[in-house]
């Protein structure tokens, strides 16, 4: 039997996401932030206002793990912690001025790990590439509350 390769899609997908994120670790190390920070920082960013559970939701990591990681941030002045107006109990998550500014530098290294690894791609086979893959996370989105919307948004930083 002659295989297209598709047996292969999930090891190739697992394999470009891990070393993109090595290589964007390396770059990014100067930042003064370790992966589980940057990541979070770029939600934060992203999504001023977000709750420490949708945090959670996102980051896929337990909601402790979520609040010691914003304790952490709030200390070193990369985020706030602000009240719900509307419900006391729900604590909102914002980017500080600090935040912001290294956003800007994480997107930049982002966008530079993206040109290496797409180095030898021609513009129309990277936009398929694009294509492909929302077509892949909608049919496998089952209702998730990420949406297609906020995936696209993503296209550009750091995941």
């Amino acid at each position: 039997m002659v295989s297209d390769g598709i047996d292969r899609l999930g090891f190739l997908i697992h394999d470009v996401q891990r070393l993109m994120r090595k290589r964007f670790e390396a770059r990014a190390s100067g930042l003064g932030l370790s992966s589980a920070q940057w990541r979070l920082m770029v939600r934060v960013a992203k999504e001023e206002g977000i709750t420490q559970a949708r945090l959670a939701e996102l980051l896929e990591i337990e909601p402790i793990s979520v609040s010691r990681l914003v304790d952490r941030m709030e200390e070193g002045g990369w985020i706030e912690r602000r009240q719900d107006a509307t419900d006391r109990r729900v604590r909102m998550i914002f980017p500080t001025e600090k935040a912001s500014a290294a956003y800007a530098d994480v997107k930049s290294l982002a966008g530079e790990v993206y040109e290496e690894s797409l180095t030898g791609v021609s513009p129309e086979d990277r936009r398929v590439l694009i294509r492909v893959l929302d077509t892949i996370v909608q049919n496998l989105a089952d209702g998730e509350a990420l949406s297609l919307e906020k995936i696209k948004s993503r296209e550009g930083t750091a995941a």
